[in-house]
């Protein structure tokens, strides 16, 4: 009986203080208005939080959880997994969002003028403490454009000259060691030459487009294969019995029937990282150059300068007959598993279509896009979201959002924060080219709950994401 009055009273204890954490939280914007009931919504979550983990152990070793049950439920940012949010936590994550002015009707521009005029009623102090919010966001995200994100142009133009010599050096050593290697002529390609690179131009990608025999090789969406996984596709190859292993070149890189990147890297990384004598070349250039070990990719390091360092990657890439890019950059969390998969690229439609609709309302899309890049790039909690989920993000919202005047940058980044916050709450951010590639797949459960909940900070001082840079 004792032991089962003291497992009464633990869950009375349990349920008491969840019970009154979901009181606190209902009731908070009724006693501390709204910026506090939103402040008090985060500071509860990290609490509760913990408290839900700390439940989640056992507090004895005959004490375990039963096979298949849970005594808590994580946010449901992290990820992919079945696991979602318990109602009552949904409703205070919710209750709190619903909270924090980010809708495009509280900060329009012109609402400050009209908020002067009406008084001072409560509503109206509301509307004004909400237009200032909006105009000093405004404010600091321009200034942090111009003093942080924007890059001027003789640093990039430095930058780019540094990658062209690079890409001269390779074109003319592959050439001459295996005249025979079936190649299209290399080029630059990336952010540095799209003029979305932010803080420093210190990247730049060097495309290889391999040539493939069409009768020999064919393409299989990853969707399509038993590994399942939308934006990785297969190279087979074809036709054997007719055509044996040997007669294309890049039979070498086969690995199960099929055309292994991480193969075709090896090669390469033998002749550049391997068989150039780049510490020549770098004197010769006036660079200190240097194979980046160890790396996801093929990489070079080109200090141009005293303190400028350009970070080139050297992408094997397949351009297929219905138009498919694929660069030989391997799953980041399946690299062993799946090394035979080729991951599609989309950045040069993605940029494109970003570009279109911004020349189309004289937008500020890809103002956005470089403000959030750069947020992420100095922020270490921000680090793993990449410029392909920004990008697709930014997208996204434009189907929702019409207005993406200069004068709305605030408005669009605070609806940007709160759609990510979705995005990894839900655990998915689908390719608005393919909705079947969800762009999340790499990412960690952890990481993905970290980033979610740095992002739901965030929203109710977004100012503090260009403090802390």
């Amino acid at each position: 009986m004792a032991g089962v009055n003291g497992d009464r009273k633990g869950k009375k204890d349990e349920n008491g203080l969840g019970t009154a954490i979901d009181f606190v939280l209902s009731n908070a914007k009724l006693v501390l208005g709204v910026g506090g009931a939103a402040m008090l919504g985060i500071a509860t979550l990290a609490v509760k939080r913990m408290y839900d983990r700390a439940l989640s152990a056992p507090s004895s070793p005959t004490k375990a959880i039963p096979s298949g049950q849970r005594s808590w439920e994580e946010p449901s940012w992290l990820g992919s997994s079945p696991r979602t949010l318990n109602r009552d936590m949904k409703q205070n994550i919710s209750r709190s969002l619903q909270t924090l002015p980010t809708s495009s009707s509280s900060f329009k521009p012109d609402s400050f003028r009209r908020v002067v005029g009406r008084g001072s009623g409560g509503h109206g102090k509301a509307d004004l403490q909400r237009a200032r919010m909006r105009l000093s966001l405004q404010e600091h995200l321009w200034a942090f454009f111009h003093e942080k994100v924007a890059i001027p142009s003789e640093e990039q133009a430095v930058a780019r000259r540094a990658a062209l010599d690079i890409c001269a050096e390779l074109r003319v050593f592959i050439h001459a060691k295996l005249p025979d290697m079936p190649l299209r002529e290399m080029f630059l390609s990336g952010s540095l030459y799209d003029d979305l690179q932010v803080v420093t131009a210190d990247h730049a990608q060097l495309m290889v487009p391999m040539i493939l025999e069409k009768n020999l090789w064919s393409s299989i969406p990853g969707e399509d294969t038993i590994m399942n996984i939308p934006g990785f596709w297969l190279v087979r190859r074809e036709n054997l019995e007719y055509f044996p292993r040997g007669s294309s070149y890049w039979d070498r890189c086969m690995v199960g029937g099929y055309l292994s990147p991480k193969s075709v890297l090896e090669v390469f990384e033998k002749l550049v990282a391997g068989s150039i004598n780049w510490p020549a070349i770098g004197s010769v250039l006036d660079y200190v150059i240097r194979p980046v070990v160890p790396s996801e990719t093929l990489s070079l390091e080109v200090q141009y300068d005293t303190d400028r360092h350009l970070f080139v990657d050297f992408l094997p890439l397949l351009v297929m007959e219905d138009g498919v890019s694929l660069i030989a950059k391997p799953h980041r969390l399946a690299a062993d598993r799946h090394e035979n998969l080729w991951r599609q690229s989309f950045r040069v439609a993605e940029t494109t279509k970003l570009r279109a609709l911004d020349q189309e309302d004289g937008g500020c899309r890809c103002a956005c896009l470089k403000v959030i890049k750069a947020v992420c790039k100095l922020n270490p909690a921000l680090a793993r979201l990449n410029a392909s989920q920004q990008t697709n993000a930014i997208l996204l919202l434009s189907e929702q959002e019409r207005d993406w005047t200069q004068e709305a940058l605030a408005d669009r980044f605070l609806h940007l924060l709160r759609a990510l916050v979705g995005h990894l709450e839900a655990g998915r951010l689908p390719c608005t080219l393919n909705p079947k590639v969800n762009l999340l797949c790499e990412l960690t459960e952890q990481e993905i709950d970290e980033l979610g909940y740095t992002l739901y900070c965030a929203l109710s001082d977004p100012e503090s994401l260009m403090r802390t840079v």
